[in-house]
Order: structure tokens, then sequence, then C-alpha cells
């Protein structure tokens, strides 16, 4: 899910799915001697790979969000969607119109990815060794304050500065930083190995640092915006975890269960398993091999083998089992085409 840029081309895929549906007959574009047709831009379109990671993506998004999408809140979506806006800034509008969403249907692209996510989730199981390995990289509840600049050279002057004698680093956090979530109140933050607000390197810097100490400048690359931040970070209290895991058998849960997520052998195993239990069938013979990746091989082998067989028989028959085989591509025929109106709708995730 997630899973998240905003700039998936889904509603790229929107718009070839729609105007096929229209129907081939329809002219995109008329000129002398000649006019582009629905038919020629999908007959051009299917053959582009980025269209084919299209078809797979909306075929898991569709399966997903019919089974698990009644288990989203709206809740939900409002925080990711809020989330997302923020990171964005006064960009967010234009970088949706850029990617051909509007708020709403950008709500429903985030709905599709928290049904994924939900669908994973119900299928991860945490045992012991899960929960030792959580162990081995835990490290419980850090206390520390830190300033977020967006200039490496601002940045090394802040750092000059904290690190001066007697140097007050809540004012000077209050002064220079450009986190609003935390300059206000000096920089204060608390973080522990579960924690996503702080980046990770940063957790980790944090980590090695004995109470009072200063880190050096932490270079932090945004995924989604791509630009870069650079934390100072000065540790107020860092608690050793000690030699029990029980006080913290709930946080190792959760650890585990993210590592689980995180893992693609795990999303694989998963999504194959979904795609089986919903029966998909792809119509297309373009993009019979979309799932190869999680089933193994195209959808469309087994089809073809069965035609095979089909036609070895028929052809060592006589014209009585000649008028069968007729009855029986009739039969195939209206299999074809009820499997050809199974819709397919999708998001990336990520």
């Amino acid at each position: 899910m997630l899973k998240k840029k905003i700039m998936l081309g889904a509603v790229s895929a929107m718009t070839l799915l729609s105007l096929t549906a229209c129907g081939g007959s329809k002219d995109i574009a008329t000129m002398k001697g000649g006019k582009i047709t629905v038919e020629d831009f999908y007959n051009k379109a299917k053959t582009q790979q980025s269209s084919k990671q299209i078809v797979q993506n909306m075929i898991l998004s569709k399966v997903f969000e019919k089974k698990y999408g009644d288990q989203v809140k709206d809740s939900e979506v409002t925080k990711k969607f809020n989330e997302t806006k923020k990171q964005y800034g006064g960009q967010f509008k234009s970088a949706l119109q850029s990617a051909g969403y509007t708020e709403a249907s950008y709500k429903e692209q985030i709905r599709q990815q928290l049904a994924i996510q939900k669908g994973l989730e119900k299928h991860v199981k945490i045992k012991d060794k899960d929960i030792k390995s959580a162990w081995a990289s835990f490290h419980p509840e850090v206390s520390a304050q830190i300033i977020v600049l967006d200039d490496k050279t601002k940045a090394d002057e802040a750092l000059k500065e904290v690190k001066t004698e007697g140097a007050d680093f809540a004012k000077i956090a209050k002064e220079k930083s450009t986190d609003t979530a935390t300059k206000s109140n000096g920089g204060s933050v608390k973080f522990d190995s579960t924690s996503t607000k702080i980046p990770t390197n940063v957790q980790t810097a944090a980590y090695a640092l004995k109470n009072g100490e200063i880190s050096e400048v932490i270079t932090v690359s945004n995924s989604q915006t791509y630009q870069s931040q650079y934390f100072i970070v000065k540790v107020i209290k860092n608690k050793a975890k000690g030699n029990s895991m029980n006080p913290y058998i709930a946080q190792l849960k959760e650890i585990a269960k993210q590592t689980k997520l995180k893992d693609q052998a795990f999303q694989q195993k998963v999504i194959a398993q979904e795609l089986k239990e919903a029966n998909v069938k792809i119509s297309d013979s373009a993009f019979s091999d979309v799932l190869a990746a999680y089933t193994g091989t195209s959808s469309s082998s087994s089809a073809k083998k069965s035609s095979s067989k089909s036609s070895t028989k028929s052809s060592s028959s006589s014209s009585a089992s000649e008028a069968s085989s007729s009855s029986a591509t009739e039969e195939s025929s209206s299999t074809e085409a009820s499997e050809a109106s199974t819709e397919s709708s999708s998001s990336e995730a990520q």
C-alpha cells in the first residue's frame, strides 16, 4: 500500500480502459487521408510495458478491494490523504493535477492501497523466531531534541552553533528548525524502534549517542518529494534495553509484523493466494503474463493446454465428434465472453 508517490499512473490506466469500453469504432483524431480510432490507440498502448504494469496493479487493487475494502475506515483514508498533503505543502494541488487526480479520486486511490495493506496484514502470523529477530535490533524509547533544515550549508552552521560551549539547543531549534511539528517545543521528540515519524538513519545515529551528546549533520532523502533534509539530534535520555524481552513484547510483535509486511517473498505468497482464490482470468492475450510474478506462469497457459488437448481429440474423431467439437467451440466462446466481462482495477501501492 503504499506502499507512496502521488504520480502512480492510475489515471492513464483508467483513460485507456474507458476509451476501450467506448468501442473500437470511436475516433480519437481525424486528419486528411486518415484517422486514429480507439482500437488503434488500444492496440498500440497495450504493447507498452508500462501498460502491463498498470493492468497488473489494477487487478491487484480490484481483488483486494473486493475482499478487504469494507475493513478500510474513512478516518484512515483521511489521515493518509492529509499526511501526503502536508508533505507536498503548497505544491499538493498542482501535483494532483499533474497526475490527473482530483482530491476525490486520489482518496479512492488511497482506499485501494489500504485494502491491499489490510489483506497482507490478515496473513501475518508472528512466531517466536520473529520476535527474537526483532529483539536483536530493538531499541527502547529515546528522549531527544532535533533541528531540521532544508539547506546543507545552514545545517553545518547550525551544528557549529549548537556545539559551542553553553549553547541552548532548544532555543536554536525554535529559531532555525524548519520542522513545524517540533520547533515550537525546542525540537523535543521521543521515539523507539517502532516509530515512523523520525527517519531510520536519524534514529540509528541517536542510539549510538550518550546522554547530552550531539550528532553530526544527518542527511535524509525524501522518497516522495525527492528533496533532502538535514537533521541534527541531541540525545537527552538514551535508555539501554537490558537483557529481558518481556517488557517490550508488544513493541517487538509490531516490529516483527512490519518486517514481514515489507518482505517481498511474503508479499508475493499472499498475493498469489488471493489471486487464486479470486479466480482471476486474463481475457486479452497481450496481458497474459502480467501476473506471472505471482503465479509463476502466464494466466493463459492453462487455457492453451486445454485448447490443445481438445484440438487433438477433435482431429482424431469422426464427423459425429466434429459436431461435438463445434458445440464445444460455442461453449468456449461463451466462457471467453464471460471472462472478458471480469473487471480489473488498480493502483500502485508502494
